[in-house]
């Protein structure tokens, strides 16, 4: 069994669990992008607490050339994380976001 397939079983095991959807998205990043990103769009839809997932979301959007959404998951991840109290992770989104901003201009 793959991963891919092994991740989809949990998946099916556990629909509430939002860890399996995330490592799947991240096992689609470097050989399906596409399908990462839907992967990525799902699981923000049905757990949009879901913090670990708006880093690489908004970095494949990135490179998928999104910049309209990799903007609204930066900004909805940054905000999130500030509910959430993470200042970890509210610093490390913040500073990605502001270098693709710069890099952008």
């Amino acid at each position: 069994m793959t991963r891919i397939e092994q991740l989809k079983q949990f998946i099916a095991e556990d629909p509430g669990d939002p860890f399996p959807r995330y490592a799947l998205a991240l096992e689609y990043l470097n050989h399906e992008p596409e399908v990462a990103r839907t992967s990525f769009r799902e699981l923000l839809e049905q757990f949009p607490d879901y913090l670990p997932a708006y880093y690489p979301a908004a970095h494949l959007l990135i490179d998928l050339g999104q910049n309209e959404e990799a903007e609204q998951v930066f900004q909805s991840g940054i905000e999130l994380a500030r509910k959430q109290n993470d200042r970890k992770t509210e610093k490390e989104l913040r500073q990605a976001y502001e270098q693709w901003l710069f890099d952008r201009s």
